[in-house]
């Protein structure tokens, strides 16, 4: 019997340090809003997801091997709480993925990260740390960028990924990214880099990147197969009763290009946060050009759980032949002609776990 008790206890104190150091955590967001969305002579109501922060569940643990050497993994998935839907698609036609948000294995220690499995790439990293609305919803200058008809699936996530991540390095931040496209019309190589620094009221950052052409999803121009590029700097101030933002992108296919200049702000007071930007995109042809601007308010009722309200109007170049259709998003109706304004409004909320 004591001998018993002696196994019990030392099995119990085993099982203790072990999950010391090792761990797994649930988390998501649950994000629904009202929206009003008016592209053109058209305009629809309907209940939106994603409009303040991307719907996910996930799972991620870390596990503590010694040495200072650690492993860690990261699987996600996209949800739509309006229909139930989970999972979605990864970029590619007619390609869904359950894990489509991002699903990583990693090594982490003094060198940093590796990091293996679909990912955010560098570029939109960047973007999205500079962007005052997070690239969600109505007024994120995603409504205005285009992929100039490259087929490239690289505006957001890359499938395949190998990612290099550096330790802290005194507020220097930095990714490089590559992936291979094995071969089939559900992958493209792709290579990025990311540097930036953060100290005090700034944070300022660079990033660039290559699609390289693919066959199976490319298109053909004068010249043959193109590759898709993106470049990108942003840079973020905090004043202390605001923070201001800004970005230029320039993206290229052979001959087509389109470049978008983001300018916005955050003010904080109590509760609440104001955002508000500006965007402007410009390119080879009248249908690559709107201006964009969003105005949202934010209100934190707790640490989790916030209400928010946006408004944001879409304006359109050229003519109904060979103008932009931009939309604000959020699954309006279709924008039936080029250069007509789109504009729209939500009221939701946003809950995180």
């Amino acid at each position: 019997m004591k001998k018993s008790l002696l196994a019990l206890a030392a099995l119990t104190a085993f099982a203790g340090a072990a999950s010391a150091q090792s761990s797994v955590t649930v988390f998501g967001v649950i994000d629904q809003s009202l929206n009003n969305v008016k592209n053109g002579p058209n305009s629809l109501k309907l209940l939106s997801s994603d409009q303040m922060n991307s719907n996910r569940l996930g799972f991620r643990g870390i596990e503590d091997l010694g040495g200072g050497l650690r492993a860690g993994f990261w699987l996600e998935s996209g949800l739509a709480p309006d229909t139930g839907a989970a999972g979605g698609g990864n970029g590619f036609a007619g390609v869904t993925a359950f894990w489509n948000r991002r699903a990583t294995v990693s090594l982490l220690g003094g060198f940093g990260e590796i990091r293996l499995g679909r990912d955010y790439d560098p570029t939109f990293n960047n973007r999205a740390t500079f962007d005052p609305f997070g690239f969600n919803g109505l007024a994120q200058m995603g409504n205005v960028e285009s992929t100039l008809g490259s087929g490239a699936v690289s505006q957001v996530r890359v499938n395949n990924a190998v990612s290099y991540f550096l330790p802290a390095l005194g507020g220097v931040y930095g990714q490089v990214q590559v992936a291979p496209s094995e071969g089939n019309n559900t992958g493209q190589k792709y290579m990025g880099v990311r540097l930036g620094y953060a100290g005090g009221p700034v944070n300022v950052g660079f990033s660039t990147a290559k699609t390289y052409r693919n066959p199976f999803v490319s298109t053909v121009g004068a010249a043959g197969f193109y590759d898709y590029k993106q470049t990108n700097f942003g840079v973020q101030f905090n004043a202390g009763f605001m923070t201001i933002e800004g970005m230029a992108d320039k993206v290229e296919f052979g001959p087509a290009n389109q470049k978008h200049v983001l300018i916005g702000a955050l003010v904080p007071f109590g509760a609440s946060t104001l955002k508000a930007s500006f965007n402007k995109v410009s390119g080879s042809s009248d249908s690559l050009g709107a201006t964009l601007f969003g105005f949202g308010y934010q209100y934190d009722l707790s640490k989790r759980t916030a209400l928010y309200a946006t408004y944001a109007t879409l304006k359109n170049k050229g003519d109904a032949a060979t103008g932009a259709k931009f939309t604000v998003g959020a699954g309006g109706p279709a924008m039936v002609a080029g250069g007509a304004t789109s504009s729209g409004y939500n009221v939701g909320v946003r809950h995180s776990f």
